[in-house]
């Protein structure tokens, strides 16, 4: 049941090109807006995918959460249990706690 649900959301999803040629693009981007993706092809071959805003700041971010998360689990591996004080890597640094409100005003551009 499971499988044929998810191949008609897959079916559902694709969108061929030619609609485009036929002025519905609007319609698509609706269809688009309702149901958050659509596969567009050309020539049954997938060419691209429509996402709406939000959909697409939802997984960049959840690529963004994957990243953190190895990059914090192999730190966490490689651990030596060695941890320093915000104030200790100042002094290693030679900066001061001005020196870092400081930096808030300056622009990178």
């Amino acid at each position: 049941m499971l499988n044929n649900i998810a191949i008609s959301n897959a079916l559902d999803a694709l969108v061929p090109i030619s609609r485009f040629n036929k002025g519905e693009a609007s319609k698509i981007f609706e269809e688009v807006r309702a149901t958050g993706c659509k596969i567009v092809v050309k020539n049954n071959v997938p060419a691209c995918v429509l996402l709406t805003p939000e959909r697409y700041k939802e997984l960049m971010e959840e690529i963004e959460d994957q990243y953190f998360l190895a990059l914090a689990e192999e730190r966490l591996k490689n651990d030596s249990g060695v941890t320093y004080t915000f104030e200790e890597v100042l002094a290693e640094s030679g900066l001061t706690l001005a020196d870092i409100d400081a930096m808030e005003d300056v622009e990178i551009e």
